[in-house]
C-alpha cells in the first residue's frame, strides 16, 4: 500500500490544509494547481489515493478522472468539491470516483474516508455505489435504504445521517463529528437537533421490529453496530 497522497486542488489555502494534515499523519504528498499536472503527476499510478477537486483551471477534476481511467489507472480517487448536490455526487462517482466529500468538510472525515480506500487495498475497487453493514443496505445512486426486504423512507437529512453512520460501523461517532460530518456546523448550536434527528432515525430503522442497530453511547455519542 502506497503512503504517497497527491492533492489536485487549485484553492492554495484548501490545498496547503490537506496536505499539511495528512503530512502530520505520515503520508507524503505532492500537490497539483490544476487537473493536467495532477494527471502528468498521476500517471505512473504510484499513489495510494488522490485527493481531487472538480472546478480547477487547464483541465478539470471531471476530465482529469475520466482520463485517469480511460488509462486504466484505478488509482483510488475521492473528490473534494464545492459541489455537493445529489447529482454532482451521482455524476462523479459514475464517472470513475470512489468517494466524494462535499466543502466545506472535517478534515476527520477526509482522512476517515482516505484511510477506508486504502485499506480497501488500493486501485481496483471500482466506485463505491453501496453502503452495508449487517442487514442495512444504502444505495448512494438512487438514494434507496432497505433493512432486510423492508424499505426505509428517509428524509435528506436522515439519509444524510445514516451514510455517515455506515460510513464509520461499529465506531462511538460523537455529536461534534456529527455536527461536522452531516450539518456542517464547527461550533456547536446549543440545541438537541442531533438527538431529535438520531431518535427519528432509530424509530425508522427498527420499524416492524427488527433488532436495534443504532445505539446511544452514554455520556460519548451514538454507534451503529450489533449490541455489545
Amino acid at each position: 500500500m502506497s503512503h504517497k497522497i497527491l492533492v489536485v486542488e487549485d484553492d492554495a489555502a484548501t490545498a496547503a490544509y490537506v496536505a499539511k494534515g495528512m503530512g502530520e499523519a505520515g503520508f507524503t504528498v505532492d500537490r497539483a494547481d490544476n487537473g493536467r499536472d495532477g494527471l502528468f503527476l498521476a500517471s505512473d499510478g504510484s499513489y495510494g489515493a488522490i485527493i481531487l477537486d472538480r472546478m480547477m483551471p487547464a483541465m478539470d477534476g471531471m476530465a482529469m478522472l475520466k482520463a485517469l481511467r480511460a488509462a486504466e489507472i484505478e488509482t483510488p480517487v475521492i473528490i473534494l468539491s464545492a459541489l455537493g448536490t445529489p447529482e454532482d455526487r451521482v455524476e462523479g462517482l459514475t464517472s470513475g470516483a470512489d468517494d466524494y466529500l462535499a466543502k466545506p468538510f472535517a478534515f476527520a472525515e477526509l482522512m476517515a474516508r482516505v484511510q477506508l480506500l486504502l485499506r480497501r487495498g488500493g486501485g481496483g475497487g471500482g466506485v463505491v455505489t453501496h453502503l452495508r453493514h449487517a442487514d442495512l443496505e444504502m444505495d448512494l445512486l438512487s438514494r434507496r435504504v432497505k433493512r432486510g426486504s423492508r424499505s426505509v423512507d428517509l428524509q435528506p437529512r436522515e439519509f444524510r445521517l445514516l451514510e455517515y453512520f455506515l460510513r464509520h460501523p461499529d465506531q462511538v461517532v460523537t455529536r461534534t463529528m456529527l455536527l461536522e460530518g452531516v450539518w456542517d456546523y464547527h461550533f456547536d448550536p446549543g440545541t438537541n437537533v442531533i438527538d431529535v434527528h438520531v431518535s427519528r432515525l432509530r424509530r425508522k430503522l427498527d420499524d416492524g421490529g427488527d433488532r436495534p442497530l443504532l445505539h446511544t453511547v452514554r455520556g460519548m455519542g451514538y454507534r451503529l453496530g450489533p449490541e455489545s
